[in-house]
C-alpha cells in the first residue's frame, strides 16, 4: 500500500489538534502528525520574534518573513520525503496566505511525483474558535477569529468538516471512511 498524506487546514482554535489525535487512534495504520505549531517552536527564538522569521502581532495578526519562507520550503521538503519513504503523515496547517499557501505545498509536492493528498478543510465559526482560543490560554487573543475564514479564501479541498457543533471524534471518523472510500 502506497503511503498517504491528509493535510488539515483551519485556523488557529479550530479544532484541528482533537481530529488528529482522533484519526491517529482510529486508523488501522500508524500516522505521524507534523504541524505548523511545531515548526514554529523548532525555530531558534531570536527568528521567533523577528522580521526576517515570524512576528505575532497585538490583535493576531501572523507576519513572516524571508528566512521562515526559506525554513518552511525544508520543512515541507522533509516531511514529503518522510511520505515517499513509506509513512503516512497528518500535516496541521494554517494556511495564512490561502490559496497561496496551498500552492506552496503543491509545489514542494510536485517536486516529488505523484503522491496521494487528501486535502482537508476544517472550519470553525470565528466566535467558537475565540471562545477556545480563550480558553486555552495559550494565544494571541484575536488570532483564533481573524484567521477562521482567512485561510480558507481559495484553497481547494476534497473533503470539509465543520468543528463548531461537531466532536472531533465525529470529524476524523468522516474523514477516515473518505480515506477508505478512496484506497487509504
Amino acid at each position: 500500500m502506497v503511503a498517504r498524506m491528509l493535510v488539515l487546514n483551519g485556523g488557529s482554535s479550530s479544532g484541528k489538534s482533537g481530529i488528529i489525535r482522533c484519526l491517529q487512534a482510529i486508523l488501522p495504520d500508524p500516522w505521524l502528525t507534523f504541524g505548523a505549531d511545531g515548526f514554529v517552536e523548532s525555530m531558534p527564538a531570536a527568528l521567533q520574534a523577528s522580521d526576517a522569521g515570524i512576528e505575532f502581532g497585538p490583535a493576531g495578526e501572523v507576519i513572516v518573513g524571508p528566512v521562515f519562507r526559506q525554513l518552511e520550503a525544508a520543512w515541507m521538503t522533509g516531511i514529503i520525503a518522510m511520505n515517499r519513504a513509506g509513512a503516512n503523515v497528518i500535516i496541521d496547517e494554517i494556511f495564512l496566505g490561502g490559496a497561496e499557501s496551498q500552492r506552496r505545498w503543491l509545489d514542494a509536492l510536485d517536486d516529488f511525483g505523484d503522491l496521494e493528498v487528501l486535502w482537508v478543510g476544517v472550519r470553525c465559526a470565528p466566535d467558537v474558535a475565540a471562545g477556545r482560543e480563550l480558553a486555552r490560554g495559550d494565544r494571541t487573543v484575536g488570532m483564533a477569529a481573524s484567521q477562521a475564514d482567512l485561510v480558507h479564501e481559495g484553497v481547494k479541498y476534497d473533503l470539509e468538516v465543520d468543528t463548531t457543533h461537531t466532536e472531533s471524534l465525529t470529524c476524523a471518523q468522516t474523514i477516515a471512511r473518505h480515506l477508505a472510500s478512496t484506497g487509504g
